[in-house]
């Protein structure tokens, strides 16, 4: 029997914009055991009146330490997002329990080409697992294509930026304005883009995909149709609010 892991005092210690409408939260949790690139935690508020809300938050850092990343986007009229991104400030106090997931997890040793492909703020377990990447120095080939709508509402663009040709590959996809010059028009990932701009199915690379429920499942679909196979494919969904 596995054993549900506790819930956590923890204390926000660090805040930051991400895009256009979301938040980057630092949290001090004493005695966190640390926790796998790819894995997220559930975070607990409570009202003054007794009533407790839980959404899941992928986290962005991973390793030892006892200071968590994870980022939020704001769904409008949500209970729990508007709070974290628009009234939280360092020293205020929160509730997690984690770290949670076994599946959506990379680590060092693995020595296939990675995929990563991430829908808005589904970069949040990919940022994740891109550091871990450069921090092992793994030589496993690794490309990301991040989809958004606009280049204003990436988050994690200097670490992107860090990032590329630093062990990583990038790709853009612009859903609904591309930036002037871009090469490819707007719209939705579809079967030219994935054929641009992803590891190519004879390298049999392990596929990470997280965003919102529609975007992961027709890029599933879609790498499916060209060639990889299903059980390599990894998928996470998101739509708390």
């Amino acid at each position: 029997m596995t054993t549900a892991p506790l819930w956590r005092p923890a204390t926000v210690v660090t805040t930051r914009g991400a895009g256009s409408h979301g938040r980057i939260l630092g949290l001090q949790v004493d005695g966190w055991p640390g926790n796998l690139a790819g894995q997220h935690v559930d975070v607990r508020l409570t009202a003054e009146d007794g009533y407790q809300a839980v959404r899941s938050y992928s986290l962005a850092s991973s390793g030892p330490g006892e200071v968590l990343e994870l980022a939020v986007d704001e769904v409008p009229d949500g209970e729990v997002s508007p709070y974290l991104v628009e009234d939280v400030r360092p020293g205020d106090q929160l509730e997690i329990r984690g770290p949670i997931g076994g599946y959506f997890v990379w680590t060092p040793d693995r020595p296939e080409p990675v995929q990563l492909i991430a829908g808005g703020s589904g970069i949040v377990p990919l940022i994740a697992i891109a550091r871990a990447h450069e921090r092992s120095g793994s030589s496993a080939p690794m490309q990301l294509l991040y989809a958004v709508r606009s280049a204003s509402d990436a988050f994690y663009l200097d670490d992107i930026d860090r990032l590329t040709g630093n062990g990583l590959v990038v790709d853009w996809a612009y859903s609904r304005v591309a930036p002037p010059g871009f090469a490819r028009p707007a719209g939705r990932v579809d079967a030219a883009t994935i054929v641009a701009s992803t590891l190519a199915s004879s390298l049999e690379p392990s596929v990470y995909v997280c965003g919102p429920t529609g975007f992961v499942e027709a890029v599933a679909d879609l790498l499916v149709a060209a060639g990889h196979a299903p059980d390599r494919i990894r998928t996470e969904r998101f739509g708390g609010a």
